[in-house]
């Protein structure tokens, strides 16, 4: 075909194509269905080949010279389509429900494989293998048909989750069965269930493996073409093209998979990785490539359909329906069967019985389908009668489908309720409504006073207000419960969290590496608020400001190797996140009075408010640890993150300008530029010095302050320097169970005693030497108040400290003497207690009514040991600072990597240094 021809052709297609949307709404038919419909209507007229008009004739004429191939399916459309829709799908949504969703797509898949293979062999004819081969064809379900359909009707977001990631993933186990026997068929391989089952998990696994690293090296070249947005853009449509071939060429693995998950990484990452307005452009320009792909993917697959079903038989009609019922039984016996089964193994998470009668309704065949078969009928190695038995009975069944699943699937939807709000959603509907009316109303009344507006004109817009208040009879607000009410509150802050972070990266107010974490936490919270209300909500905060895994791992390598440039990197991330969350919060308690109060009551938005008061607190306690600890490096992030608040500032204010046309185009582009150069110097990152180095920080205690040079280069050998979080416990033995001891080269540890009272050290002082020296021991648990240097010191290398350097052995025994002494008072004091609690407990057992004891619980606690003016006190000897006056001690808001302290079982931590009352002489 000529060239010309060509084009004209597939502009007339697509011109054809851009009404279709409009006549589908009008119709009241899935669009993909209406696409099905006029592509088998053109089919039947470029087959007749009866119109000679000079225009149409043409057109007619060069459809007819298409030479369409299933390479052209799979390799042109495919990808865009495949990509399209990846990119928009949520991860975390996919995540949630990935146990439902690769049943549906692997064994759904497999199941209905199996069952057609069986079933039609035995009625058909035809071997076994070429009804297998049938079924993997008609098992695949098409994205854009199912997905269309969902959108119209505005179908539940999880609903729309599990279809379309089924739809997505079910293609490439589809295509990867498909390959095996078209090879069994051909006499290329023999039919076995390991050679499917090998095929199948290598080119799943490999090919999500490919995707994801396509994927991030996408994201990572987004860095050096940011603000040129159309080569970003091309960019993303090099990758899902490259992506397919690739792996199906060359690694000989599922491009199907591939894509998808380059889609999802692009999708996810991407919106931090690029700029706001290009991610938002990027959108836009992929929802356009989709439509045409869609849309000429099932013009041309319906074209095919009269040639593919000409001379169809009785009896293959008759199969046809055979197929129609077999594929539906197996997915009903999947999708009713199999997920509740996971379900009540706790493999899934549960699925409600609407949501399954949708899921089995809605399996839509559509493009994907055609294109198999249409490239069965180009496989000269298979029998003319097979290739025609398999393209007729999958050109019928996809027919089917579109026609009775996708005209009836909007009435089921509908008769489930599906399509409605949820009570929760209602409740806030007509409560946005009514403000949202008085709102109108009150502007409106204030404009045409301004304005001047007759009376009568004026009426009439007043109707229309009245008439909306009116359908309003009752809040349905008021039908939720406070639990509930404060279940919507925090979910409306956690979006609102998100959008405003997601505003902070636009304005380039925070680096895209912290906005990735922070908008990831955002949807966690989200997420918590929705699934489990406010104590869901406040567990997750617990979460959000905890240690990242990379941030454990990078502790570990400092502590086992001394290796520190990725913990001062995750340090300064960390940082850089709590200031931003600190912002952030700030705004959010001004939402919660300004906005939701007018929306769910002063009660439930207070009760929001309070939480996050309480979580901006425990902002501040984490971020005062940093900050004294690393005094100049919080410096600068406040400095930087000021200075890009100003720069945004100044950025807005010349857009302005350009707006109101102040100034000039050309004058606009030299401020912007002189922008950037006068900020950058303040951007600059200082290093963070978490370095360890055991000489400088034994010069720190003043036990070794002393010493010169030649003594203190043997003494750092022994010592061995390691960074301890806020809040975790500091070890007392090694991992081989020796006993440990410890200097506080800076920071403080809170040290919990055996009658659960707490005493606290600082800089210079130390523990542990009593059980080196002795049998005894004092503490229960050890755990750091802020970000502490400790130096450890091991048995022998203790007796070997002791042994070498006696003036040290002179203090040491000194502050091991006034210990056991305090030791000895504290044990005869206790057991004086003890005895007198027993003595008493048994007088008021004997005189109380069958044995019960009369104390009141006043008496109980006067009963419990006090051990204040003679509790033995730690931190004797003088050898160091009070830790009340360290930096870092006020970790309230700090956990332990990969530790909830809330559930260890083990006492919570008192940050504030008390035990008892009696203890508070101990701080001093």
């Amino acid at each position: 075909m000529e060239i010309q021809y060509f084009v004209f052709a597939l502009a007339g297609l697509l011109t054809i194509a851009c009404f279709m949307p409009s006549l589908a709404s009008r119709l009241g038919l899935p669009h993909t269905v209406t696409l099905a419909i006029l592509g088998a209507a053109l089919g039947l007229v470029v087959q007749a080949n009866g119109v000679h008009l000079p225009f149409i004739g043409d057109f007619l004429h060069a459809l007819h010279g298409f030479s369409i191939s299933s390479q052209t399916f799979l390799i042109v459309f495919l990808p865009i389509l495949l990509f399209e829709t990846s990119m928009a799908m949520n991860v975390r949504r996919i995540m949630v429900d990935i146990s439902p969703i690769l049943t549906m797509a692997i064994v759904a898949v497999l199941v209905c494989t199996v069952s057609v293979g069986l079933i039609m062999a035995e009625f058909s004819g035809h071997s076994l293998a070429i009804c297998l081969l049938l079924g993997a064809i008609v098992a695949t379900t098409d994205p854009v048909a199912v997905v269309g359909i969902f959108r119209e009707v505005g179908a539940p977001k999880r609903l729309t989750t599990l279809v379309e990631g089924e739809s997505l993933l079910n293609d490439a186990a589809a295509i990867a069965l498909y390959t095996v026997f078209i090879s069994v068929i051909t006499r290329q391989a023999e039919l076995s269930i390991e050679s499917i089952a090998g095929h199948f998990l290598y080119s799943f696994l490999i090919g999500g493996l490919i995707g994801f690293v396509f994927g991030h090296i996408t994201c990572r070249l987004f860095h050096y073409m940011r603000g040129w947005p159309t080569a970003e853009i091309s960019l993303t449509i090099c990758t899902a093209y490259l992506t397919f071939f690739i792996s199906e060429h060359y690694f000989h693995v599922s491009g199907v998979v591939a894509t998808v998950v380059a889609g999802l990484v692009v999708g996810s990452a991407g919106r931090t990785r690029m700029s706001p307005s290009t991610f938002e452009q990027l959108g836009h320009a992929w929802e356009q490539f989709g439509f045409w792909a869609n849309s000429l993917i099932f013009i041309l697959a319906a074209m095919l359909i009269p040639r593919l079903v000409v001379d169809m038989s009785l009896k293959e009609a008759l199969l046809v329906v055979l197929l129609f019922i077999t594929t539906l039984a197996a997915r009903a016996a999947v999708v009713f069967g199999v997920i509740p089964l996971l379900t009540l193994l706790n493999m899934s998470t549960h699925v409600s019985r609407p949501f399954r009668a949708v899921m089995c309704w809605g399996g839509l065949r559509g493009a994907i389908s055609l294109a198999l078969a249409l490239a069965v009928t180009e496989q000269t190695a298979i029998a003319a009668d097979v290739r025609h038995f398999v393209a007729a009975a999958t050109t019928c069944y996809v027919l089917a489908t579109l026609l009775i699943n996708g005209l009836t699937l909007r009435p089921l939807i509908s008769r489930l309720g599906l399509d409605q709000l949820s009570p929760v959603e209602q409740g806030l509907r007509n409560q946005a409504l009514v403000i949202a009316l008085d709102d109108v109303k009150e502007q409106t009344d204030e404009l045409a006073g301004l304005l001047k507006v007759e009376t009568s004109a004026k009426k009439q817009v007043d109707a229309v207000f009245a008439k909306g208040m009116a359908d309003i009879q009752k809040d349905e607000t008021d039908h939720l419960n406070k639990g509930e009410r404060l279940s919507v509150a925090l979910a409306i802050i956690s979006n609102r969290e998100e959008e405003l972070f997601f505003d902070s990266l636009k304005k380039q107010l925070i680096p895209w590496q912290a906005a990735q974490t922070l908008l990831s936490n955002a949807e966690n919270l989200g997420d918590a608020a929705r699934a489990g209300g406010a104590r869901a909500y406040t567990r997750a905060l617990r979460h959000d400001i905890r240690y990242t895994n990379a941030f454990k791992i990078a502790l570990r390598l400092q502590t086992n190797f001394n290796f520190s440039p990725w913990l001062a990197h995750e340090l300064s991330q960390r940082i850089i996140k709590l200031i931003s969350k600190h912002s952030v919060v700030s705004q959010l308690i001004r939402f919660c009075k300004d906005d939701l109060t007018p929306l769910l009551g002063q009660q439930i938005a207070g009760k929001a408010e309070r939480i996050l008061v309480a979580r901006l607190h425990a902002i501040d306690n984490a971020l005062s640890a940093l900050n004294l600890t690393y005094p100049v490096y919080a410096h600068w992030t406040q400095e930087d993150y000021l200075a890009r608040i100003a720069r945004s500032l100044e950025v807005t204010r010349y857009n302005e300008m350009l707006e109101q046309s102040l100034v000039t185009k050309e004058v606009y582009n030299n401020l912007i530029s002189q922008v950037n150069m006068r900020w950058e110097p303040l951007f600059r990152h200082p290093s963070l010095d978490v370095s360890l180095s055991a000489k400088e920080l034994v010069k720190r205690v003043p036990l070794f302050e002393e010493m010169d040079d030649t003594a203190l280069t043997p003494l750092s050998k022994l010592l061995r320097p390691r960074l301890m979080l806020p809040n975790q416990t500091v070890p007392q033995t090694d991992r081989h169970g020796h006993k440990v001891m410890f200097f506080v080269a800076s920071g403080a540890v809170t040290i919990t005693l055996p009658d659960s009272s707490r005493v606290e050290l600082g800089s210079g002082q130390m523990l542990g030497e009593l059980s080196m020296l002795t049998d005894k021991t004092l503490t229960q648990s050890v755990r750091s108040m802020g970000y502490s240097k400790l130096l450890f010191l091991q048995a022998r290398d203790f007796h070997a400290l002791m042994k070498k350097f006696p003036d040290i052995k002179e203090k040491i025994d000194l502050v091991v003497k006034q210990r056991l002494r305090a030791l000895e008072v504290w044990e005869q004091y206790a057991e004086k207690t003890a005895s007198k609690t027993d003595h008493k407990n048994e007088s008021e057992t004997a005189a109380a009514p069958g044995g019960i004891s009369a104390r009141s619980e006043a008496q109980r606690e006067e009963s419990m040991p006090v051990s204040g003016t003679v509790q033995p006190d730690l931190r004797t000897a003088g050898t160091g600072t009070s830790a009340t006056n360290m930096p870092g001690t006020d970790t309230a808001s700090d956990a332990m990597p990969g530790t909830d302290t809330s559930n260890t079982g083990e006492p919570e931590t008192d940050t504030s240094g008390t035990g008892t009352p009696e203890n508070e002489h101990l701080k001093h």
